[in-house]
């Protein structure tokens, strides 16, 4: 058994900026705070530590019930901002995912800064989200590590042991996907779909790096049909 462990933005789906959109609409609707998140580093981090970051930089109290109030006001406004955005699905990755569904000796999950309901919220909006039974999400870890600990965590338990962390891959497009996925042994797979580009992320020596996902082979060739 193979695991490929997606990552969402920059990866399989361009937003168009629907998720920044909704985050700063939130922001705004909730606490009155606008046009702030250009001053924070988005790129690969899970939600709780943007949230965290912005809390601070605003001096709002970090509490469970700010954090409830922010995720549920940017989940209301987050399917408006996919539609009026001009989001799509990545090159390569409809056919791809199609491909990879028909095995069974490939099992797919997500590896995501995103909360798990933006996540179902998104790859819904693009028709995604049912090729995902599993993954690690953005709800509860500061560090996009600990999101891979987490999905590594749930593989352990969906096959009780048997699949080797080598068997792992994590597919994302930023230097960030290729550092989790050595937090837990796994094979990294960079594309340069995102803000990063080949150059950048050959810095960090992944163990497959793609423009994009246009011509899968170089990828399905690392998962042979046994």
């Amino acid at each position: 058994m193979h695991v490929c462990l997606f990552d969402i933005d920059g990866t399989l789906i361009a937003s168009g900026g629907a998720g920044k959109a909704a985050l700063e609409a939130a922001l705004a609707s909730e606490f009155g705070i606008t046009k702030l998140i250009d001053k924070l580093e988005l790129s690969g981090r899970p939600d709780r530590s943007i949230l965290r970051d912005l809390f601070r930089l605003h001096v709002i109290e970090d509490t469970p019930e700010n954090w409830q109030r922010i995720t549920e006001a940017y989940l209301r406004v987050l399917p408006t901002c996919l539609t009026s955005s001009k989001g799509r699905v990545l090159p390569g990755i409809a056919e791809l995912l199609k491909q990879l569904h028909g095995r069974d000796d490939v099992a797919l999950g997500l590896l995501t800064g995103n909360i798990r309901a933006g996540a179902r919220v998104k790859l819904g909006h693009f028709g995604l989200f049912d090729y995902f039974a599993f993954g690690g999400y953005g709800d509860h870890h500061f560090d996009r590590d600990d999101v891979a600990r987490e999905a590594w965590q749930e593989i352990h338990r969906r096959y009780n042991g048997r699949v080797a962390p080598e068997r792992v891959w994590v597919i994302g497009d930023t230097p960030l996907d290729v550092r989790c996925a050595r937090s837990i042994g796994a094979r990294a797979v960079a594309v340069a779909t995102g803000w990063h580009s080949r150059d950048e992320l050959a810095e960090h020596a992944p163990d497959l790096l793609l423009t994009d996902l246009s011509d899968p082979q170089p990828l399905l060739s690392r998962w042979p049909i046994e």
